[in-house]
């Protein structure tokens, strides 16, 4: 591990919690040091705390409170575990001031942007915000209870905005991916019903044309039929009137 980056949030100076606590072995694996061993690096006490007017047993109780609130942070510096508590030094005016200086140097050294979604922004105000926890925690407890479970609170909605912003992507997303499938088989659908559009309107002009040459066919067999009709009608008309005639002529004969 590597040491912390600077915060907003006050510390202690840090304590040395242990020393070469593990050694490596050849192969690379880490060989824990017998208890005697590690008993001669004992851990470095904290720094005495100012007294107040308050008593020793409130004054731990708080610390504790406060340390509960926001916890130690811990990192390894060659071989070596460190450890650093939030400071319980009372706060003043200027350190508000100096609060505020810095929250306004950090962003602006960090790059953070003014508008939009900002993760540095929200990191730094982060800080700030529980620089200030600590700063009232000192004075009152009470009120940095209430100001930490507003901040949790805070957090909860954040996390709760940002888990719904990426289901809403993951959504976006799958949709799109959907639609696109769905264009590609519309895409697919409408070449495969041009095909056979194309091909119906082949059959159908070769119906048509069938259609056509039958209908001409019948047309020309009806007209012959017709003029075999009216030929044997004039046929019989002719025999009829000749029929006719002899007929008088043998009447006429008689008499």
């Amino acid at each position: 591990m590597i040491p912390p980056a600077d915060s907003l949030l006050k510390y202690d100076t840090p304590i040395l919690i242990a020393k070469n606590t593990h050694v490596k072995s050849p192969k690379g694996r880490s060989l824990k040091m017998s208890p005697h061993q590690q008993s001669d690096f004992s851990p470095v006490p904290p720094p005495p705390k100012p007294k107040s007017g308050v008593t020793e047993s409130s004054y731990r109780q708080n610390e504790e409170i406060l340390n509960a609130m926001l916890p130690p942070r811990e990192w390894m510096e060659d071989n070596q575990l460190w450890m650093q508590y939030v400071s319980t030094a009372p706060c003043t005016r200027s350190d508000v001031m100096n609060l505020e200086e810095q929250l306004d140097l950090k962003l602006q050294h960090k790059q953070a942007r003014e508008t939009g979604l900002c993760p540095t922004r929200r990191e730094i105000y982060s800080q700030c915000f529980d620089e200030l926890i600590r700063q009232v925690t000192i004075n009152c407890v009470e009120r940095g209870l209430l100001l930490l479970r507003v901040r949790n609170e805070i957090q909860l909605t954040l996390a709760a905005y940002q888990t719904l912003y990426e289901s809403s992507i993951a959504f976006g997303i799958r949709k799109a991916l959907q639609a696109e499938q769905d264009k590609v088989n519309v895409e697919k659908r409408i070449v495969e019903l041009e095909s056979e559009a194309k091909e119906l309107r082949k059959q159908l002009n070769e119906q048509k044309a069938k259609c056509d040459a039958i209908e001409k066919r019948e047309n020309e067999k009806r007209q012959l039929e017709e003029k075999k009709h009216m030929e044997e009608i004039q046929f019989l008309k002719a025999a009829n009137q000749e029929l006719k005639n002899q007929l008088e002529m043998i009447i006429t004969f008689k008499k």
